[in-house]
């Protein structure tokens, strides 16, 4: 059936999650496309994940996206897994086959990589050291990415170490947990550094980090859209830092999600960039 002969239906689910902003990008997808249909936010209380994503193929749901705290519950649930889903651990969308069969992936961390990519098409994750922060399910994610483009050292700092070595046991070379005390002088030789963590999200504490022994030639990520600029973003920006916010990582993690849901790869233009920052 083609597109124009029925509406076209989408979601994200969490609790909570009226304060995604995916319903802005992809509603405004679908009406670049002129397609009829609707991309809606669900709020989905504990407990029910599993009934909401079985009621996805009878609504005639495409699929969906998953935030927080669904990605990993998710796993147990859906009937295929990828393997990049699989091996970090986490799903961020769902799509229903035509046999109601539900498939998860995984696009943080190719949202993650075209952000850097778009931004800085030069950058060369093996160029040296790499240094995240944090061990939560954006680290997971980022860090196979970075593993996947080549990245031959990658300092993982959390303030709990074990989860720090929990997640570089799974993953394994060239991830090496490094302990919370050490982390200002983990950035020394860096050529990126990657905030996964809340801190810095507007309502949180800024990120307890000194830049003085990171090179003035790194990039410096951070995976937070709000606000725009983080005071991690700030600090390293003063002190010549390239800089870069985890909007793009959001709008391109949308783009497979289309791909699989409606044959279609959508473009991230300045237009989107500037409806969605209107939103923040």
């Amino acid at each position: 059936m083609a597109h124009t002969d029925r509406f076209l239906l989408a979601a994200v689910m969490g609790w909570p999650v009226m304060h995604s902003r995916s319903p802005l990008l992809h509603n405004h997808w679908l009406a670049e496309h002129g397609l009829s249909g609707a991309y809606v936010p669900l709020a989905i209380a504990p407990g029910a994940l599993g009934p909401a994503l079985r009621a996805l193929h009878p609504l005639n749901f495409s699929g969906c996206n998953l935030t927080i705290p669904y990605k990993q519950e998710a796993l147990a649930i859906v009937d295929e897994i990828d393997e990049t889903a699989r091996r970090i651990g986490a799903i961020s969308c769902v799509t229903v086959r035509a046999d109601g069969s539900l498939h998860g992936a995984n696009n943080d961390c190719y949202g993650f990589i075209e952000n850097i990519a778009e931004a800085e098409p030069g950058f060369s994750f093996d160029s040296g050291p790499v240094v995240v922060m944090g061990a939560g399910g954006g680290a997971r994610a980022v860090v196979w990415a970075l593993a996947q483009r080549g990245a031959k050292e990658i300092r993982l700092v959390n303030r709990t170490f074990s989860r720090a070595q929990k997640l570089a046991d799974d993953f394994g070379a060239p991830v090496r947990a490094i302990d919370w005390a050490q982390r200002h002088a983990a950035l020394e030789g860096a050529c990126l550094l990657v905030n996964t963590t809340s801190q810095g999200m507007v309502g949180m504490e800024p990120l307890d980090l000194a830049l003085e022994t990171l090179p003035s030639a790194a990039l410096v990520v951070d995976i937070i859209y709000t606000p725009l600029e983080t005071p991690l973003l700030a600090a390293a920006r003063l002190r010549g830092n390239r800089t870069l916010n985890g909007l793009g990582m959001l709008l391109h993690q949308g783009r497979p999600a289309w791909q699989s849901w409606f044959g279609i790869v959508p473009k991230v233009t300045q237009r989107l960039r500037a409806l969605i920052e209107a939103s923040l």
